[in-house]
């Protein structure tokens, strides 16, 4: 194809949009867009479950991993961890999805926290 004969983006968006507003235009009401569009509304329940204090030293627990390995695993402190496993604070948003997650696929979990895992020897 030759420089004179090419589209550029701008004219074929511009071409596209034009047989859009044609077909637009043979539209007889709004129940009709659906043979020639796909429209879909999709509502997510994203809200992540909330975890007790005993909850969170469970999830803990059942990856086998100290507070400090979870509170690293997790992006937070040691001190945000004990709060949480003694019920004097909550975990929110991020934190309580990861471990919804963990409790789902608690298998694939561990075997990631292992994989990131850099084991040194104490003398």
């Amino acid at each position: 194809m030759n420089k004179k004969t090419e589209k550029t983006v701008g004219s074929e968006l511009v071409e596209r949009l034009e047989r859009f507003a044609k077909k637009l235009e043979t539209v007889d009401s709004v129940d009709d867009l659906s043979t020639f569009l796909t429209v879909r509304k999709v509502k997510l329940s994203l809200s992540p479950a909330t975890f007790s204090g005993e909850q969170v030293k469970a999830v803990r627990e059942s990856l086998q991993v100290s507070q400090a390995v979870f509170a690293e695993f997790l992006g937070v402190s040691v001190g945000a961890v004990r709060d949480w496993e003694q019920g004097i604070n909550e975990p929110i948003g991020p934190v309580c999805r990861i471990m919804e997650e963990i409790t789902n696929d608690l298998e694939s979990w561990s075997r990631r926290i292992r994989e990131l895992a850099n084991v040194t020897a104490s003398c």
